[in-house]
């Protein structure tokens, strides 16, 4: 049943994706990070869903004669940067089938971010995605929650089998970084319902993160509260909401969960943290022999054998950073933690221009709420594994496209805050006051 859902919701979507390519693109969000049709069991588990609509998009944008724009700024040429580095890098991977079948599946992805950051120009197309971004990880965040309440938070947080966020650990850094853009939403729905639902939805995916049993989750998900809380203008209900999650927390994991948290302070004793420190130094070994990394896929067991400090102790980076490093070289991480950067930089410059502007409250929190969203993911990210996972850059886009839509009301608006459009009105009433 869940099949043919999914194969009616998609291939219904496509005539009117060929009229509007901005929907083609909020269907691949959705695809991409939500991954549905991994829930289902029959055809549709394995069909190009994405794929589909990819190419459903591409013809709409070639049909579609509405104004579009890719901005030209230090943070989007960067990001072309990267993606060029890592498809150089793909030339001398340790296994260049691995690699290149990875390229492909990322690069595409990739690809799909920047025509977004072409082809979003609105304030309303723009909410649309990020309401299409929560939704997406909202539901896995909301699905976890009742898990763990429900079942006393004696099993782990799962992902959708066959997606990237299949493991507990990566699942919880897709929550962590996603919370900040439900609260945003939650800041800004008119409707009290609505405010409360988000309120709920913020509880239950805060959680999800803490049942699926991921000490960086714990890690990069108090930095990002903090970061949340300081931020916020809600200071109050923020705090409330926060302190009533951990106690809901404490009161319902069990034993076995604090005592796996417990081993945070004593990863001397741990094999799972020893293993990858053995990881870290594997990735450090592979770029100081390889100017260019090892490529895609260069964690493996047989390069262990030749780059670990233990060879037999095989484990996957546990890391954002050692895994560029390890796949693309330090000129891959340094480009990497610029993007990084750039993308704070830009959120801090959207603020500066919306601060005390009662009609862009919402940029600024937008602004706001995404740089939290990098503070989660980049604490959390350095000890989880999902460089190359949408929602990063999806959130990277966002602030791109935000500052897109910032830039030109400013070229628009003079000092006084007034619109170029409100300037004319203004003075077309005058002109008929006199005559009158």
């Amino acid at each position: 049943m869940r099949d043919y859902f999914i194969f009616a919701v998609v291939f219904g979507l496509l005539p009117f994706i060929l009229q509007r390519p901005v929907l083609g693109i909020l269907t691949f969000t959705l695809i991409s990070l939500m991954s549905p049709h991994r829930l289902a069991y029959g055809a549709a588990y394995d069909f190009p869903f994405a794929a589909v609509v990819a190419v459903a998009t591409f013809v709409s944008l070639l049909l579609n004669r509405d104004p579009k724009r890719f901005p030209i700024t230090p943070l989007t040429c960067v990001l072309m940067v990267f993606i060029l580095w890592m498809s150089i890098t793909g030339f001398t991977a340790f296994d260049p089938n691995k690699a290149w079948s990875e390229w492909s599946t990322i690069m595409k992805t990739l690809l799909m971010v920047l025509i977004t950051i072409y082809t979003i120009n609105t304030k309303q197309d723009l909410k649309k995605l990020v309401w299409v971004i929560v939704l997406s990880l909202g539901f896995y965040g909301f699905k976890g929650g009742i898990f763990t309440l429900s079942s006393g938070g004696t099993s782990h947080v799962l992902g959708p089998e066959g997606s990237y966020i299949t493991d507990n650990n990566t699942l919880a850094l897709a929550l962590i970084t996603t919370l900040p853009l439900i609260w945003y939403l939650q800041m800004h729905s008119e409707k009290k319902w609505l405010r409360l639902a988000f309120i709920g939805l913020t509880v239950l995916t805060i959680v999800a993160a803490i049942g699926s049993y991921s000490r960086g989750a714990l890690l990069g998900g108090g930095a990002m509260l903090i970061f949340l809380w300081l931020k916020g203008r809600q200071k109050l209900l923020t705090g409330v909401a926060i302190a009533m999650t951990v106690l809901l927390a404490i009161n319902v994991m069990p034993d076995k969960w604090f005592d796996r948290m417990s081993t945070i302070d004593n990863f001397n004793e741990d094999a799972s943290a020893l293993g990858r420190i053995n990881a870290w130094h594997f990735a450090i070994n592979v770029a100081n022999d390889n100017f260019m990394g090892g490529g895609f896929k260069s964690f493996s067991p047989k390069m262990f054998l030749v780059y670990a400090p233990d060879p037999l102790d095989f484990h996957v980076a546990h890391s954002i950073y050692f895994q560029v490093l390890g796949d693309h070289g330090f000129i891959g991480l340094g480009i990497f933690l610029l993007l990084m950067f750039l993308a704070w930089r830009t959120g801090t410059r959207i603020k500066k221009w919306c601060h005390q502007k009662q009609d862009l409250a919402w940029a600024f929190d937008l602004a706001t709420m995404c740089q939290v969203s990098i503070i989660g993911f980049s604490i959390g990210g350095a000890f989880l594994s999902l460089p190359y996972y949408d929602l990063y850059y999806c959130i990277v886009a966002v602030l791109v496209i935000l500052e897109k839509i910032i830039v030109s009301r400013i070229s628009t608006t003079n000092d006084l805050g007034v619109t170029a459009s409100d300037v004319s009105n203004i003075a077309q009433r005058h002109a008929q006051d006199k005559t009158a």
